[in-house]
C-alpha cells in the first residue's frame, strides 16, 4: 500500500505549482500585451502597373504642322504689339480665330483689344513658319476672321468687317519669299 503520509506533500506541491502558474498569467501578461509593436516602416503604396506599350491602336503621332492656337509664341508675339490705338489697351493673347502653323510660309491669328468695350478693336498677327513677323507688315487692324477656303501655305485670306452692314471683304496677304505683300482685296 502506498505511503499515505506522502499524499498531503504531493497535494501541497501541486497546489503551490498551480498558484505559481496562475500568478504568472495576470491581466498585464496577456498574449496581446506581450506581442511587440510593429516598428518596421509601412509598406510603400502600390503603384499602378506600367502602361502597356502602345499597340496598333495606340496614340496617333502629333502633327507638327497642325493649326495650334495655344502655341506660346502667339502670346509672346501679342505681348510685343503696340497697344490698341483706339482704347489704349494691350491685346488679348487668346486668339479669336487663326490658322497658326509652324509649317506655313504665312499664317495668322486674330486678336482683340483687352477691353470690355462692346465692339473691341481687332487685328491680325502674322507669322512666317511659326515666327512672328514684326517688321514690314502691312496694316492688319480691323480683321475679324480667316477665310480658310482662300488660304494656303503661302497666302492667308483675312476677313474684315467694318461694322457697317453689307460692307465687308477679304484681304489676301502673301509671303513672297522675303516678306509679306497684299495680293488681293475683295468686297463682299
Amino acid at each position: 500500500m502506498p505511503d499515505v503520509s506522502g499524499a498531503p506533500k504531493s497535494s501541497a506541491v501541486i497546489a503551490a505549482l498551480a498558484v505559481a502558474v496562475l500568478a504568472g498569467c495576470g491581466s498585464g501578461d496577456s498574449t496581446v500585451a506581450k506581442t511587440p509593436e510593429n516598428t518596421s516602416p509601412a509598406p510603400a503604396p502600390s503603384q499602378a502597373p506600367p502602361a502597356a506599350p502602345p499597340g496598333p491602336s495606340g496614340p496617333a503621332p502629333v502633327d507638327e504642322c497642325a493649326v495650334n492656337l495655344t502655341a506660346p509664341v502667339i502670346a509672346k508675339a501679342v505681348s510685343e504689339l503696340p497697344r490698341d490705338p483706339r482704347s489704349g489697351q494691350p491685346w488679348s493673347p487668346e486668339p479669336l480665330a487663326g490658322n497658326y502653323s509652324t509649317c506655313s510660309d504665312i499664317s495668322a491669328v486674330i486678336v482683340k483689344a483687352n477691353t470690355n468695350a462692346e465692339n473691341p478693336s481687332t487685328r491680325a498677327v502674322l507669322f512666317h513658319r511659326g515666327e512672328f513677323i514684326a517688321q514690314s507688315v502691312p496694316d492688319t487692324y480691323g480683321f475679324s476672321g480667316i477665310d480658310l477656303t482662300q488660304s494656303n501655305g503661302d497666302t492667308v485670306a483675312l476677313r474684315n468687317a467694318s461694322g457697317i452692314p453689307g460692307v465687308s471683304g477679304t484681304v489676301k496677304f502673301h509671303w513672297n519669299g522675303t516678306g509679306v505683300e497684299i495680293v488681293g482685296n475683295t468686297r463682299g
